[in-house]
């Protein structure tokens, strides 16, 4: 018999968290990730469902997504215990018809809420599974921390930041063409943040909260995962150049107009005139 917990979206946001955490990118409750569900995702597991779920109304309406599902990490859970107590940590909600409030479904054994970031997720998922025709599925938030020490040192630019990163690891114009959103420190779990990185997720698959952490996504647990790892690494690759007294010599203009065209991807045309 197929239970929810078995579920390859609930195993998947388990290997997930479990990852981000040896990666060093979440400390304590540090982070959070959704994932849109479709109806036949959930569909064999629907008498896992609470017969009586809790509702709980949106601060910011999201009608693009009305009657979607979703499983987000739940409101201060620590991502090192997912895998110890995945009902316990995790969450599956829908929302309503008019995606105005949401139903918690599944999970959340010992209380609480999904994730305090879920106006910010919900935001960006509305916009990028409207620019990729759907395609689109994840938003993970992490504290990477060699993308968040960059903050402090690089000129808050998009551009220029994205620049920096293509230029300290080939494999980065490839795997993010469209650049890196910027969005200058702001208090989170707000409305306010969520407005802003939807608006740079209109046009960045990346987008770097300053001083304080990176959303990425992409259309599976995987992909998004592997976004934010290449621009860590790439970014930790640039900490090290930094600190040993800066680029003597880099990939130039021309060499990356060339990796695009072999690769098919179509660069950030700003970060090619940084």
């Amino acid at each position: 018999m197929k239970t929810l917990f078995s579920s390859w979206f609930v195993q998947g946001m388990v290997k997930a968290t479990t990852d981000m955490w040896l990666k060093g990118w979440d400390e304590r409750n540090g982070g959070n990730v959704s994932m849109r569900l479709l109806p036949e995702d959930v569909a064999p597991y629907k008498n896992d469902f609470y017969a009586q779920p809790r509702q709980v109304e949106l601060t910011q309406h999201a009608p693009d997504l009305a009657n979607e599902y979703f499983i987000v990490t739940g409101s201060g859970k620590f991502f090192r215990n997912v895998q110890l107590a995945p009902s316990e940590a995790l969450t599956v909600i829908q929302l309503d018809d008019k995606g105005a409030s949401y139903k918690i479904l599944w999970g959340l054994t010992a209380g609480g809420l999904p994730t305090s970031e879920l106006a910010s997720h919900l935001q960006s998922h509305a916009v990028r599974k409207r620019v990729t025709n759907g395609q689109d599925r994840v938003i993970m938030h992490c504290h990477a921390t060699n993308l968040i020490a960059l903050t402090y040192v690089l000129e808050l630019d998009s551009a220029k930041i994205t620049r920096k990163l293509w230029e300290c690891s080939t494999e980065c114009l490839v795997v993010f063409p469209d650049g890196v959103g910027i969005v200058p420190w702001m208090v989170p779990g707000t409305d306010g943040i969520g407005a802003a990185t939807s608006d740079q997720m209109q046009h960045h698959s990346l987008v770097l909260w300053a001083f304080h952490g990176i959303f990425g996504c992409g259309p599976t647990l995987d992909d998004a995962f592997g976004l934010i790892d290449t621009a860590e690494k790439s970014a930790e690759i640039l900490v090290k150049v930094l600190s040993m007294g800066g680029m003597k010599q880099t990939i130039q203009t021309d060499e990356l107009i060339a990796l695009g065209k072999r690769f098919e991807v179509t660069p950030f045309e700003a970060a090619l005139k940084a």
